[in-house]
């Protein structure tokens, strides 16, 4: 669905399986957030074409962290000469015994992907545009958010959602964290709010309004 001219927005609202949500940024930038589970990818592709979003116009998958569900998608692009970005951090939980645990919990296999592109605190130039990247661990020890200044366009993975936040009690979790991170997230001047589950949340005040929902009422039970 095409939110804005240059983002689209496809969001995962199916509850008999789980995926998640998957966002591309076109004109100059042509990035792909999280693009899910394997077997689901050509329904996603066939939900961007209809957008006018060929395959070959990726150019860059951004997964916001490495747990299965967001980044499984990105083997089918092993060898392409696309960039496929993990940070540092979730790389390091990728490859170890941590992630493999949590990949069989859901009965999968740890994903073969060639991380091509690491990501680190700061600034990232995709095309004409300048996005940062948030180290935000909790959910898990190495996940990002990718903020876009210009557009105030939040991309918070697992970490926030409309109301809720990630799970900690999977391998490599931390409640304390995971408040920390949101809590940083929360000074952003974010205009829009796009989570890796659930629906978007619209609007400086409204996004404001539901990091104050849940520092008040999830907090207490992280």
């Amino acid at each position: 669905m095409k939110f804005d001219d240059d983002l689209y927005v496809y969001e995962w609202t199916e509850y008999f399986d789980n995926n998640c949500n998957s966002y591309y940024i076109g004109g100059s930038v042509q990035a792909l957030v999280d693009p899910g589970l394997a077997k689901y990818f050509p329904r996603l592709l066939g939900e961007m074409e209809k957008d006018g979003i060929q395959r070959q116009d990726i150019r860059t998958i951004i997964n916001t962290h490495a747990h299965a569900d967001h980044i499984e998608g990105s083997s089918l692009f092993n060898g392409s000469g696309i960039q496929i970005a993990l940070s540092e951090k979730d790389l390091a939980f990728y490859k170890g015994p941590e992630n493999a645990m949590l990949c069989r919990m859901f009965g999968l296999a740890v994903p073969p992907i060639e991380i091509n592109l690491l990501l680190n605190e700061g600034e990232l130039i995709l095309g004409d545009e300048t996005f940062q990247v948030l180290l935000v661990p909790g959910h898990s020890p190495g996940s990002i958010a990718l903020y876009w200044p210009r557009t105030g366009a939040l991309f918070s993975g697992d970490v926030i959602f409309d109301q809720n936040v990630g799970r900690t009690d999977f391998p490599g979790g931390n409640g304390s964290l995971l408040k920390q991170s949101i809590t940083r997230l929360s000074e952003l001047n974010a205009e829009f709010l796009f989570p890796g589950h659930m629906g978007m949340v619209i609007g400086r005040e409204r996004v404001k309004n539901n990091f104050e929902i849940v520092t008040r009422h999830v907090f207490p039970y992280i």
